[in-house]
């Protein structure tokens, strides 16, 4: 029997847990409430500067100033929500597959590389902030310390939240196993130290190949695993000060283009509560659901336009997926075949704009973002094209005996009700083109042009559902952009310590020549697409090899276009993609039913990306000179 004093003292610690648990939800829903109003007043305001500019051709010299300060403070409050939610990217396919006990552990390791990295870095953010208080903003005249506060702030609300975290969730033990672990790495690069120096930039592998390999393998999130890669580096190996990671990571987070990311994540949100991509969908099903493999291209050609919309992949799939598969079982698909074919689709329309991975390419490549939105359709559609054939083929022999043709009538009332929807591509891209507004302005214009659709066409808007989109938009956008900003950090160290000059000689050496260096892109961002996701690949080595494609006589745009495409093809490949087992989620199917048919597609999209890399005019032919 339990002893009076041991239940005394269990109903004691549930008493203890429980008041946690209430604080923990108290400040969490508090942080929630103030991102989603710092992205409702994001949008507000650089809407307000497009009107103010080109309707009353009176900019508001504030605006982007006012935007981007509160840009900063979303990326990391958006980051805590991320963190409290444990939505950081991460590689978990190795955390997943291990036993209940060795996964406890892996997850302690990920829990352990954020704290430390947090631990470490919160002093030099402080002192980063403070350093800031001098300087007054030009168009605010207020310091600059009021911006700079989100990075302390951000980070100390991450350790919060981490030990409320451990608090309730016990785990204490292996956590301190996983912490003498990082200890004991730290001590042995630190002891290690002369011989490190001794090797001079093969001191990087060790670094940023074994150690950031050992963490994302381990299932820590990735932005953690790059910045605590970063400190060590600079802190073993050199005398900079260790401000100068919180400074890059700044710098990486604040880029105004980037303000784009979580605007159009947003309006990727609205669209598919509002309904316009099942419109979209619903109309496509109308035109091609009477033919063999009528729903699979269906699929094709929604994700082609609803990925011209919204920019997040994930988004792309959600907005789809559900509308399609129950017919398409219906008519016999198998679940493999269609989240074989949905991954499929997300890897092919990764260069349809607005895609965040093209925004992320203009602000660390400094190459035209309207040209980039141009040069972006016709090599998707190649793909898609690719795509379509081995539909065809597999669906040759499909019964249709069943499926009724849809009427004239009906297929001009869906197009109707699809038109505001399938408009919204044309305008986005056309503002974008003809230089009517940026990427980031665009997006908030496709914002207001839905909600304003949405009153008039459907009468009625989802405002039950507003506040989660904007707490999704702040979460989503801020995993994103701390990603960019570790990277952006660690393309620094690497660039300072020589790397760039060593890789661009060791390509430029090559034999071969613009196509070797195509071939050897292609490999290399397969491989990093399958194990760091788009975003943080390009940030870290777009800077050092979009220089290296320009000697070699490779447009950027033509070379932004293969690279992106072939990092699309390994975030979508089994067995290291994550984005496949994101596709498998919003499917609900298991990712061992997909392996098997997802080959022949793979096969197809690297047939559509050679000719996109062999035929330079289908990144270039409609680019203005």
């Amino acid at each position: 029997m339990t002893s009076p004093e041991a239940a005394v003292d269990g109903a004691t610690m549930n008493a203890r847990s429980g008041s946690v648990a209430r604080i923990e939800a108290t400040l969490g829903r508090t942080v929630e409430i103030v991102v989603a109003v710092l992205t409702a007043i994001e949008v507000i305001v650089l809407f307000a500067g497009v009107v103010s500019r080109y309707v009353f051709h009176e900019p508001l010299v504030w605006s982007d100033e006012l935007a981007s300060i509160l840009f900063l403070w979303l990326a990391m409050l958006g980051a805590v929500v991320a963190f409290r939610r444990s939505e950081h990217m991460r590689m978990a396919m190795m955390v997943n597959r291990a036993s209940p006990g060795l996964r406890s552990f892996f997850e302690a390791i990920a829990m352990a590389t954020a704290i430390a990295f947090l631990v470490l870095i919160l002093w030099p953010t402080i002192e980063y902030a403070m350093d800031e208080v001098m300087i007054i903003t030009p168009a605010l005249e207020i310091p600059n310390v009021w911006r700079a506060a989100a990075l302390p702030i951000g980070c100390a609300l991450m350790l919060l939240f981490a030990a409320f975290r451990l608090v309730q969730l016990g785990g204490l033990r292996d956590l301190l196993l996983a912490l003498l672990l990082l200890v004991a790495i730290g001590a042995a690069l630190w002891l290690l130290k002369p011989v490190l120096m001794a090797i001079g930039n093969y001191k990087l592998v060790v670094f940023f190949v074994f150690l950031v390999a050992l963490g994302v393998l381990a299932g820590a999130p990735i932005a953690f695993v790059f910045a605590i890669a970063t400190f060590a580096f600079l802190a073993i190996t050199t005398r900079a000060p260790l401000t100068i990671v919180v400074s890059r990571m700044d710098e990486g987070m604040s880029h105004i283009i980037l303000l784009a990311v979580p605007l159009f994540v947003f309006l990727g949100l609205l669209i598919e509560a509002t309904g316009m991509a099942r419109a979209m969908v619903d109309f496509l099903a109308s035109l091609l659901g009477h033919v063999r493999g009528g729903l699979s291209y269906v699929l094709l050609g929604a994700m082609y336009l609803v990925s011209g919309i919204s920019g997040s992949k994930a988004a792309d799939m959600a907005a789809v997926a559900p509308v399609l598969f129950p017919e398409m079982k219906r008519r016999g698909a198998r679940p493999g075949d269609l989240v074989a074919l949905l991954s499929s689709s997300g890897a092919m329309s990764e260069t349809i704009p607005p895609s965040i991975v093209l925004i992320t390419i203009g602000s660390v490549t400094g190459v035209s973002i309207a040209a980039l939105f141009t040069g972006g359709l016709l090599p998707a559609f190649v793909l898609a094209a690719a795509l379509c054939g081995v539909v065809w083929w597999r669906y040759r022999n499909e019964d249709m005996s069943g499926i009724v043709r849809a009427s004239g009538s009906e297929i001009f009332r869906a197009f109707l009700i699809a038109l505001p929807g399938l408009a919204l591509p044309i305008l986005i891209r056309t503002a974008v083109v003809e230089g009517v507004a940026t990427a980031t302005e665009v997006s908030t214009i496709g914002i207001f042009y839905t909600i304003v659709v949405c009153l008039i066409v459907t009468r009625g808007f989802p405002v039950r559902r507003l506040l989660p989109m904007l707490i999704d938009t702040a979460s989503l956008s801020g995993a994103i952009l701390l990603i960019i900003g570790a990277a952006t950090a660690m393309a620094w160290a690497l660039t300072q310590s020589g790397f760039s000059r060593d890789l661009a000689a060791a390509m430029n050496g090559l034999p071969g020549g613009a196509m070797t260096f195509m071939v050897a892109s292609i490999v290399a961002f397969i491989v990093l697409g399958s194990v760091l996701e788009g975003i943080p690949a390009i940030v870290l080595f777009g800077p050092l090899l979009f220089p290296i494609a320009k000697q070699v006589g490779i447009h950027e745009v033509h070379y932004a276009m293969v690279v992106v495409l072939a990092m699309g093809i390994g975030l979508f490949a089994p067995p290291f993609g994550v984005g496949y087992y994101a596709a498998c989620a919003i499917g609900r199917v298991s990712p061992d039913e997909g392996v098997r048919p997802i080959w022949g597609y793979l096969a197809a999209l690297i047939i559509g990306l050679i000719v996109v890399a062999a035929v330079p005019w289908v990144s270039l032919g409609f680019l203005r000179e």
